[in-house]
């Protein structure tokens, strides 16, 4: 059993990665885990600042946060990033510095994403006037082989979380706990998806 890991929440504005990234973060931290959530935005206004929206800038976003996340596992913490992070290079590059890596792609239509609390955000980008808006002016590339696919038109904030979790308790990450709410037939899908993927 690993002793901390890092889960990261990658999808388009409005897609749920924050909401599901924290009811992740409430069940591990119940489970006795030590758990930091790590929202890029919120990082990037604080301590990257001076970085722009540029393709590299992004990326040294994407791995300052990655340096953070080792060093939380370094001392037993469990990082959860939630993060648009639309370049797959930027997200490989971060997956291999940090070594005990969760991809959850928090796939969601954009006429979805349109409804909820990025409308304005997508608006804006639309009319030219916000530039770098992945999934309207910039692009979004999808994971090809993420530990978890989360389509969260179609799930609830509790269901998606309990997939997250399966995962995890499947993988080895967490112990596996007998009254977990997920069925048998949810676990048993999500294991062949792993065992397709090559990750069991």
């Amino acid at each position: 059993m690993d002793a901390a890991f890092t889960i990261w929440f990658t999808g388009l504005s409005g897609s749920g990665k924050s909401t599901i990234g924290h009811a992740v973060a409430r069940t591990l931290r119940a489970r006795g885990f030590k758990v930091e959530v790590l929202d890029s935005g919120r990082i990037r206004q604080q301590l990257n600042r001076n970085l722009g929206f540029t393709r590299e800038e992004i990326e040294t976003n994407l791995l300052r946060l990655g340096y953070e996340c080792r060093l939380l596992n370094r001392n037993g913490i469990v990082a959860v990033v939630t993060a648009v992070s639309p370049y797959r290079d930027a997200r490989d590059k971060v997956r291999a510095e940090v070594g005990a890596f969760i991809e959850v792609y928090c796939r969601c239509p954009m006429e979805v994403v349109m409804k909820r609390g990025a409308a304005e955000l997508f608006e804006k980008a639309q009319r030219g006037e916000i530039a770098h808006v992945a999934g309207i002016n910039a692009p979004y590339e999808e994971p090809l082989k993420p530990e978890v696919l989360l389509n969260t038109d179609q799930l609830d904030v509790e269901n998606a979380a309990e997939q997250v979790t399966a995962t995890l308790e499947l993988l080895g990450r967490i112990p596996r706990v007998e009254s977990a709410e997920y069925t048998a037939k949810e676990e048993e899908m999500i294991k062949r998806r792993l065992q397709d993927l090559g990750y069991l």
